[in-house]
């Protein structure tokens, strides 16, 4: 029986290592090829520039990350800037039609105050009033802030439970009367006694939905004292329309 022998040499494929002797090692070169880095961004590669992979390197990776969509984020802008329609639109009809029987709840004017109705409110009057004058939208701006202000005042010295933001919002809205009697008086300027009586029916209709919301039952026997100065406002406003 022969012994047996030595086991066949063993050849390396492709993808194993293949050990060398330091002699045979000396005559070895060679260079390892650097990877391509690529980002996965929705399931598109994208290969990194030189400016990207040098600012990963240098530790300034937080600039080049992207932060998600915040979903409030996307509001409609009428959401952003907290405008509600249907609630200016609803409180429009509350002023117009300032009767008790018809059934609207006319105090949702004063307790639930906004900004962006009164103001469309007093910029429409002005534009009907100045017949293009854009210079002095600003003074009926001024007058319906700083009138508001003295209803304000008067309002608390004769202990008003109000709000400066809800009697903004009232006197604001309440210049719908004005606004509404604007066309009629085009029509029968030439007749003066009709206009007068227009003139009179729209202040008077103003000044009933605004003290109606403003003057409360807190006020007992003082209530002429808060009329009368309301009164007295949309007068000096339908005088701004009229030029009288």
């Amino acid at each position: 029986m022969q012994p047996p022998g030595p086991p066949p040499a063993y050849s390396p494929t492709n993808g194993d290592f293949t050990f060398v002797s330091s002699a045979d090692a000396e005559e070895l070169s060679g260079s390892i090829a650097a990877p391509d880095v690529k980002l996965n961004l929705g399931g598109d590669f994208i290969k990194e520039s030189t400016a990207t992979t040098f600012l990963r390197q240098r530790g300034y990776g937080w600039l080049l990350e992207v932060e998600d969509d915040d979903p409030e984020d996307n509001k409609p802008l009428l959401e952003e800037l907290d405008i509600d329609l249907k609630d200016i639109y609803y409180k429009i009809r509350c002023v117009l039609m300032p009767m008790p029987s018809l059934g609207f709840n006319r105090q949702v004017v004063r307790d639930n105050p906004d900004f962006w109705g009164p103001l469309a409110v007093v910029l429409f009057f002005s534009m009907i009033s100045l017949y293009g004058q854009f210079r002095v939208v600003s003074w009926i701006i001024t007058i319906w802030i700083f009138g508001s202000l003295t209803i304000f005042l008067l309002a608390r010295v004769l202990g008003g439970e109000v709000a400066y933001g809800q009697v903004l919002g009232v006197i604001g809205y309440s210049l719908l009367p004005l606004i509404v009697i604007a066309p009629i008086l085009l029509v029968v300027g030439s007749f003066e006694v009709v206009s007068t009586l227009i003139k009179l029916f729209g202040v008077f209709w103003a000044a009933y939905s605004a003290a109606s919301l403003l003057v409360g039952e807190e006020f007992k026997t003082k209530k002429p004292l808060l009329i009368y100065p309301i009164f007295l406002l949309y007068i000096y406003f339908l005088s701004l329309y009229t030029g009288v």
